[in-house]
């Protein structure tokens, strides 16, 4: 996986919990495990089928289940607010067709009474909830991991349901569930103690009461708190989508969407956060196009004061990104030198040489060798540069591109033997955006023409900047010119000064 993607980005690619193998399988289970259950349920809340073989009552649900494949065999077809609703009335509707189909034995075996139609239409239907709720979850579940992997959303236009409204109603059906079928057994365990009123009752009556209860009460636990479960595992699912994506805004990261992947309030946040990003991406956009002009502008102007050409800024700032893009992948520099660093090394390259503006115009045109008094006055513009920089930081607030462009125009002629000006930096103690815009200068000056100098061609500018090695230069920069000459050579042929066009 790319070292470039986001961790929200690297959650989604490994995300694959829900698949569609691993939810045919707990479907299945599911339904196993209720047929187990009402066998167990149905023998124990009604007298009347026991004399029913344990295959013959959990048959009616295994039905159901071959019945569920068939009815679902297209479901992926459909769209994804559909998918769950499709489920879960299939789901709930093969379970009360396995309830009535059991009846119907029932009645046509034994002349069953009304309770005993219903505590068999109670239980299997609370089963069939308990098991349609969660299955629902866990489509909806794999429907958003589906949807992630393959960046689509919703449309919240259709089918919009408050997650508040359903659980509430989940949580009530529970109650009243475990309120009927505790009131089932404990009537049928009266009616079994009323009829033994004159006779002597079991020694073992309370145990097997008491077990009853205990077994409608642990399976009534179990299910509750698996949908409990399920649902605060689709909750933290929503929440880890939100709170992942701010983030990584936070951070700057403006691409990254919340998926809406629910019909619910959650989908709405999820809408409105990428509303508000887009916005935001928007607003930052157009602030950086603005930054981005200005910045051409004022180097333009100091440029203009020069006697270079504005082709200067344009050919500096692309051998800086070619340098840093090459090192990028040095042991040294990797970790520095990502892909945002890059781009705002190439904007605030421009402002390398902005100091120019406060350096006389009888020392900045003239033609001929400065004396060495000029020198030092023109060596003050680097420093004039990282000033006005400083002040603009003061105002506006320290960001990363006026910190790189400080660096670059305070630093640019520093000199790796330590040499150089206005500090005397050595070394590594000179910024790495300067030792980039050092070489990227040095190389265009020595290519370009100008008034005191012919313009010299790429191997004799290549030869000085070889000789000056390990005293001008950091080395690592050196060597990555070399492995990247021929990007400077085709930068140089696509940006010429407008009189050697």
């Amino acid at each position: 996986m790319s070292d470039n993607l986001s961790l929200y980005q690297r959650y989604l690619y490994k995300s694959r919990q829900a698949e569609d193998g691993q939810t045919k399988f707990i479907d299945l289970f599911h339904y196993s495990l209720a047929a187990v259950l009402f066998t167990i349920y149905g023998i124990q809340v009604c007298p009347l089928l026991e004399s029913i073989s344990p295959f013959q009552l959990a048959l009616p649900i295994s039905l159901a289940w071959l019945a569920r494949c068939y009815l679902l065999r297209n479901i992926e077809s459909h769209t994804c607010e559909y998918q769950v609703f499709r489920q879960f009335t299939v789901d709930i509707g093969l379970f009360l067709c396995a309830g009535i189909a059991l009846n119907l034995v029932n009645v046509a075996l034994y002349g069953a009474p009304w309770h005993s139609i219903l505590k068999v239409m109670v239980g299997v239907a609370i089963l069939g909830l308990f098991v349609s709720v969660d299955l629902a979850l866990l489509r909806e579940r794999y429907l958003s991991q589906k949807l992630m992997q393959q960046q689509k959303s919703l449309n919240l236009a259709h089918r919009f349901t408050s997650f508040a409204q359903k659980f509430s109603l989940m949580a009530t059906t529970v109650v009243v569930s475990i309120s009927l079928v505790l009131f089932l057994v404990v009537n049928k365990d009266l009616d079994w103690l009323l009829s033994h009123e004159n006779q002597l009752i079991p020694s073992n009556a309370r145990t097997s009461i008491l077990s009853e209860v205990a077994f409608i009460m642990i399976v009534l636990l179990a299910y509750s708190l698996r949908i409990i479960r399920s649902y605060v595992v689709n909750l933290k699912m929503y929440l880890f989508h939100q709170n992942s994506v701010l983030n990584e805004v936070m951070l700057g990261n403006l691409v990254e969407r919340v998926p809406v992947t629910s019909q619910d309030e959650f989908g709405l946040m999820a809408h409105g956060t990428n509303a508000m990003i887009e916005s935001l991406q928007q607003h930052h956009e157009e602030l950086n196009v603005t930054r981005d002009v200005a910045v051409l502008a004022l180097a333009s102007l100091a440029e203009t004061r020069d006697n270079e050409t504005g082709a200067h800024i344009l050919r500096t700032q692309r051998y800086v990104k070619a340098l840093a893009t090459h090192l990028s992948q040095h042991p040294d520099f990797k970790d520095e030198l990502d892909e945002q660093t890059i781009d705002l090394l190439y904007k605030s390259a421009p402002l390398h040489d902005v100091g120019k503006v406060g350096v006389p115009d009888s020392i900045l045109l003239k033609p001929g060798k400065l004396t060495d008094d000029e020198f030092e006055i023109m060596k003050t513009h680097a420093q004039l540069g990282a000033d006005a920089l400083k002040v603009a930081e003061a105002r506006l607030g320290s960001n990363s591109f006026l910190s790189y462009a400080r660096e670059i125009s305070a630093c640019h002629h520093e000199k790796w033997d330590g040499s150089g000006y206005p500090n005397q930096l050595k070394g590594n103690a000179i910024p790495l955006s300067a030792r980039l815009m050092a070489l990227a200068d040095v190389y265009d000056a020595l290519i370009s023409k100008r008034v005191y100098k012919p313009a010299f061609d790429h191997e004799k500018a290549k030869a000085i900047i070889l000789e000056g090695e390990g005293s001008h230069f950091d080395p690592r920069m050196v060597r990555a010119f070399t492995q990247c000459e021929d990007t400077f050579i085709a930068i140089a042929a696509e940006f010429k000064d407008r009189h050697e066009a």
